[in-house]
């Protein structure tokens, strides 16, 4: 069982930054082209969105109708896929995916893309984000006769779809049906035999955009991803918009669950997306250099050096150096085979990653005033021991700067921050956190101030800081696949 923050112990240790979500990523060739090595690709320029499993999903549009290959399992990217993986999956409509377990143990059964036959033919589906209702949903339809193959809120989200496709005179119809039932953070890339549909939930928890390379289509969680296959942006795909791409090249939209309230998630630009994204219109490297020099405005201090925790911290650093004055230095290596280890799911594999992971430069903090900027702090045991490091590297002080606002609540949007008694931030003061990781002083990002990073052009979550969730969470905290 996971030990109660009010008894920490260094004996017990957990990655000090929040999980991973996932990351799907669709492409539709309209010239006949296979898809499967431009769906790899994207989704290597995804593989920090998820680590711990990955999948592609393709169909001939030109072939015999409802068939897909498929290919998943657990692991890296480049650890699933071979080039004779990717040689036999033939088709010029593809759908991929890389998950981190928001929601459902982490087995192969749940890695996705999920393909369902159903008496109208194939789907298939890559989802990100977590349902508020999927158990509710689950018991509904076992009662019906479902038969579950996997323990992820996706399946049942494709069997409302399928079901809902017997009803309905389009696939797109039928998401549209199934999105009045569904209740939670979600974007979906769903394949039909000649159309591929993307959707997002109509708060836009989750990104999703649209891009295009000469007469071919794409869909990705993240501008980034377009970038590494060489497609042009087009536009993002807007909060509760069904848009669907058709065999003769146009984009179709649906509207009709669009609603004037979005609440996206903050933590895309705090964290998760890579620094060269946009989400809905805002670049990610320049909230994050906004969030820097925030904290250097609102928590300032006499240091030598400003450093960031790669990689999530690095550009935050920079912005607290510009504002402040105070030279920009790199304190650590990262070794960048081990990637972000925190996202593996048992708790053995996580013993020694911290220092796998990082080491420091003697000779950059030797004898100096270290400014320390992260991401998060959870449960602070990593964080403690980072600054150790810095330490016992010869630096004199460790001011650490943190450019989110203290966690005091869980997520139930796709976003695996943990029950409130795990958070560090819910049972100690600032002042405690900071005895407790070793530093000379500490400082957050103040709640208030989120809105300059995103320039105040976007509605979001902050419910992890402040409990205003923007729909009423489950009675029962269900998210419990990591104990």
């Amino acid at each position: 069982m996971r030990q109660k923050m009010n008894n920490i112990s260094d004996s017990y240790y957990d990655e000090d930054g929040v999980h991973e979500e996932c990351g799907v990523f669709g492409v539709y060739d309209l010239d006949g082209g296979d898809v499967a090595s431009t769906i790899y690709y994207g989704l290597f320029a995804l593989q920090h969105r998820g680590q711990e499993s990955c999948g592609i999903a393709v169909s001939d549009t030109n072939g015999p109708k409802g068939k897909v290959l498929s290919h998943k399992d657990m692991g890296l990217v480049n650890e699933v896929f071979t080039p004779e993986d990717l040689e036999k999956l033939k088709g010029n409509i593809g759908v991929g995916h890389v998950r981190y377990s928001t929601a459902g143990s982490s087995t192969r059964e749940n890695a996705q893309p999920l393909v369902l036959n159903y008496v109208k033919g194939t789907l298939a589906m890559a989802h990100n984000g977590n349902l508020i209702n999927a158990v509710d949903l689950r018991e509904e339809l076992s009662y019906t006769g479902a038969i579950f193959q996997t323990t992820i809120d996706s399946e049942v989200i494709a069997y409302h779809i399928a079901r809902e496709r017997l009803n309905t005179s389009s696939v797109e119809k039928a998401v549209a049906s199934a999105m009045k039932k569904i209740v939670g953070a979600y974007s979906l890339i769903v394949l039909s035999p000649r159309k591929m549909i993307g959707a997002r939930d109509p708060f836009g928890f989750k990104p999703l955009c649209i891009g295009k390379r000469d007469n071919t289509y794409v869909m990705s969680s993240e501008t980034c991803a377009l970038d590494a296959v060489g497609a042009e942006f087009v536009r993002d795909v807007l909060p509760g918009e069904i848009v669907t791409i058709t065999a003769d090249g146009r984009i179709e939209s649906d509207t009709s669950m669009c609603q004037p309230v979005h609440k996206k998630c903050i933590f895309e630009y705090i964290y998760f997306a890579r620094p060269d994204s946009h989400i809905d219109g805002i670049g990610v490297y320049m909230s994050r250099i906004m969030a820097g020099r925030l904290l250097a405005k609102s928590h300032p201090v006499d240091a030598d050096l400003v450093v960031g925790v790669p990689e999530s911290g690095n550009v935050a650093a920079m912005g607290y150096a510009l504002e402040s004055g105070i030279p920009y230095g790199m304190a650590f290596i990262k070794n960048s085979y081990v990637g972000r280890t925190f996202i593996k799911p048992k708790q053995a594999q996580r013993e020694s990653s911290v220092k796998i992971k990082l080491n420091v430069l003697t000779e950059a903090v030797k004898d100096k005033r270290v400014i320390m900027i992260d991401d998060s702090i959870v449960r602070g045991t990593t964080s403690a021991r980072i600054v150790k490091m810095l330490k016992d590297a010869g630096a004199k002080e460790v001011h650490v700067r943190i450019s989110s606002p203290p966690f005091l609540y869980p997520c139930y949007f796709g976003t695996d921050i943990p029950s409130s008694d795990q958070l560090i931030a819910s049972t100690h003061t600032v002042d405690q956190i900071c005895e407790y990781i070793g530093a000379d002083s500490l400082g957050y990002i103040d709640v208030n101030d989120l809105k300059h990073m995103v320039e105040e052009r976007c509605d979001f979550c902050d419910a992890c800081f402040t409990g205003n969730y923007p729909i009423t969470p489950p009675d029962k905290d269900i998210r419990g696949e990591h104990e």
